[in-house]
């Protein structure tokens, strides 16, 4: 499908009314279902019991929005790297950023410092760290090769997991609990505040994404392709994965680790609508936000009153969903 003006605007429409429905569906599920009704009344300036006030302004809301701005955020990166490095399997965390990120907070949670925002401070710091380290490392005579990028992201990541697997297995059992559930995505601490720091760096990191997005359909042809076209191919990497890496090492720090969203929802999004990033990037970034805040949903209620980690949710549909792409198309991805 061709991106013309036209057609980004209707899916891009389409894609934000259902991203809405699902916001209103899941406001209104959960152990104490709400009313759809009460619901709207409720987000239309109404009066509303102060239970479901409060479990509806204090809990549910931060919580979905949170979910939905990391879903954006894992799904767009996945787009941008999975066209950079032309590889099927990319997602946000293939530079190291899920590796450096969870290595921080692991290490804040063993030194015992439990507070959500040390955690989140050292998480983002951890992840900035591995970005940079990735990005000098894969630099070979002025260049960065797609495949070392690739190769260094992967070992920088097995050199975390190491580490993570050292203070997992000395820390007490309090603290590998606590370990755990972060490594799988934990949005039950989510709160305006967090909502306050996040928003403007997903949708800051978006725009620039979205700006580089004619590029990036001629990078993904080649290096070679895009260069004798006019692209500064170095240069647009360069900003690419460091706002990928600022994008996502954010949304981490936050959020915790959610696997499979930025890896399945682009192949879903190209699926249905082709490969022009003009039209895939924000297309991913609305259907992205949809997804993650179902899946959180599920992650609440499923076992009710207690809670999985979200990414146990999404790790449980990706699996079988690239089975089954893999039955269907092979190695034809593109």
């Amino acid at each position: 499908m061709m991106a013309t003006p036209a057609r980004v605007s209707a899916v891009t429409l389409l894609l934000l009314g259902l991203a809405v429905a699902v916001l209103l569906l899941c406001l209104a599920l959960g152990t104490v279902s709400v009313p759809l009704g009460d619901l709207v009344s409720w987000l239309t300036g109404g009066e509303l019991g102060d239970t479901h006030r409060l479990i509806l302004a204090r809990l549910r809301l931060p919580r979905l929005v949170m979910a939905g701005l990391m879903g954006c955020s894992l799904s767009i990166s996945g787009v941008v790297l999975q066209g950079v490095l032309r590889n099927p399997l990319a997602e946000p965390f293939i530079l190291g950023v899920s590796g450096g990120a969870a290595s921080g907070a692991v290490t804040a949670l063993a030194l015992g410092m439990s507070s959500l925002w040390f955690i989140s401070s050292a998480a983002f710091v951890g992840a900035l760290i591995t970005v940079f380290l990735v990005m000098v490392l894969a630099r070979r005579q002025g260049r960065r090769d797609t495949a070392t990028l690739v190769l260094t992201g992967v070992m920088v990541n097995a050199f975390c997991t190491a580490l993570i697997m050292f203070f997992i297995s000395t820390v007490s059992e309090n603290k590998v609990h606590a370990i755990m559930f972060w490594l799988y995505g934990d949005l039950s601490e989510a709160s305006l505040m967090q909502v306050r720091i996040l928003a403007p760096a997903v949708i800051s990191g978006s725009l620039v994404l979205l700006y580089h997005a004619r590029q990036l359909n001629l990078l993904s042809a080649g290096d070679l392709a895009a260069a004798s076209l006019g692209v500064d191919t170095e240069r647009l990497k360069v900003v690419l994965f460091t706002v990928i890496g600022v994008l996502v090492g954010v949304t981490v720090s936050l959020c915790g680790l959610v696997g499979f969203v930025g890896l399945m929802v682009p192949h879903l999004v190209r699926i249905s609508l082709g490969h022009d990033n003009r039209l895939v990037l924000p297309a991913a970034a609305l259907f992205g936000a949809s997804f993650l805040m179902a899946a959180d949903t599920v992650a609440r209620i499923v076992i009710s009153p207690a809670q999985i980690p979200v990414g146990v949710v999404t790790a449980a549909l990706g699996a079988p969903f690239f089975v089954m792409l893999l039955a269907r198309r092979g190695s034809q991805w593109w």
